[in-house]
């Protein structure tokens, strides 16, 4: 199934064919540095800040914007309380799961499901609760 998403930039319209169902996530944090140097650590990716007006701070996570889902942590007053319930976002923890679960540990993260097998080859995944608790999920193939 193909989305189509479309948006302005300050010269023109633009139309960009969207492949998958989910194109943003947001992770709630009223703690946005700690918050981004525990996702930094954890995932060896750098994330990058962006201020979305005077209630709204992003820290982006590394995606491809032409053929990939982004997300963000995300505070201020337009932000979500952080949660330990509801939807899961699964964060990429390639090239290894076990070397991203043992990061979350010494970094004060938690574990809530420790590595579970996919069937088929599809992986592995955990949950990990994050510093301010949210219930996050890790994937990778080995």
């Amino acid at each position: 199934m193909r989305f189509r998403i479309f948006f302005i930039t300050r010269f023109d319209a633009k139309e960009v064919p969207m492949n998958n169902a989910i194109t943003w996530f947001e992770i709630p944090t009223p703690h946005i540095d700690r918050a981004q140097a525990f996702y930094e650590a954890v995932l060896g990716q750098s994330m990058r800040r962006e201020v979305m007006g005077p209630q709204c701070e992003l820290a982006v996570f590394a995606y491809n914007q032409g053929a990939g889902v982004g997300g963000a942590l995300m505070t201020g007053t337009a932000a979500a309380q952080p949660s330990g319930q509801g939807t899961v976002v699964y964060l990429d923890a390639s090239p290894s799961l076990d070397a991203a679960l043992e990061r979350v540990v010494a970094q004060g993260g938690k574990i809530a499901l420790p590595r579970q097998a996919l069937p088929q080859g599809m992986g592995f995944f955990a949950h990990i609760h994050d510093l301010d608790g949210n219930r996050v999920g890790l994937h990778a193939s080995n």
